[in-house]
């Protein structure tokens, strides 16, 4: 006899939209076993995301919750993946085991912008938070197959809108997933000074172009240190990223 709770997990991720397959290995069953659970006792599907999507419903222009979608999409950006091949699309986003809250705060993101269930899975060394639904597609136009530094990445017209209102929360989302903040250790003279500093890198030109934009909506100086790195290090400029971002946790 299997666990109670395994059973009823199988069985939550095959209402939200996985396949049995893909349930199964989710739980780490064989197939047989979760198809049994799944299908010889089905219980009514939740209604579809489509009530959801901001961008699908006639009577709504924006998120309920823009600053969400904007975290969301920088975490998307980052460490983000939109599988569309499977029979209903799943947004994934890797966190590390170290940052827990980054993990609950992922969680929240989706759950706010369209999310009706999230499902976190335990991978060596991080946590994948996923989510299937129809309509992730319509709100992550950016999609696509290969890796996001091999393809351009350019935010659609009503992405910008929401991310010029909500640059901070942008820029949190893109720092969580492929930035740090960390303590620069430099010696004049003999003396040791330590000043925090914020690093964010990424392969993608796209990307960085977009990190650069937000930090200059909100006036914070930056400064390449490497073609694939960015560095604000100025006292003011980190204490300004300091209200938006802060350290990971």
């Amino acid at each position: 006899m299997h666990p109670p709770e395994i059973r009823a997990r199988a069985r939550r991720l095959y209402l939200s939209g996985a396949t049995v397959a893909e349930a199964a290995r989710s739980v780490g069953l064989s197939y047989p076993t979760v198809r049994q659970w799944c299908k010889d006792r089905p219980e009514p599907k939740r209604q579809g995301s489509a009530s959801r999507c901001f961008r699908c419903r006639p009577d709504v222009d924006n998120p309920i919750d823009p600053a969400a979608y904007s975290y969301l999409l920088g975490l998307y950006l980052g460490d983000g993946h939109l599988v569309t091949s499977a029979r209903v699309p799943v947004l994934r986003i890797s966190c590390s085991n170290a940052w827990p809250d980054l993990i609950s705060a992922c969680d929240a993101a989706m759950r706010s912008v369209l999310a009706a269930r999230v499902q976190r899975v335990q991978q060596q060394g991080c946590v994948s938070v996923q989510s299937y639904g129809k309509h992730w597609p319509c709100l992550f136009p950016q999609h696509g197959p290969g890796k996001k530094h091999e393809r351009s990445i350019v935010l659609a017209d009503w992405q910008r809108v929401i991310v010029e209102a909500h640059a901070g929360h942008f820029l949190r989302g893109l720092f969580h997933s492929d930035g740090c903040r960390i303590s620069n250790r430099v010696t004049v003279r003999g003396k040791e000074y330590i000043y925090p500093r914020y690093l964010f890198t990424n392969e993608s030109a796209d990307i960085m172009g977009l990190c650069q934009w937000a930090l200059d909506l909100l006036g914070i100086a930056w400064k390449m240190n490497r073609r694939n790195s960015l560095s604000v290090a100025r006292r003011e400029a980190v204490a300004a990223l300091d209200r938006h971002v802060g350290p990971k946790s």
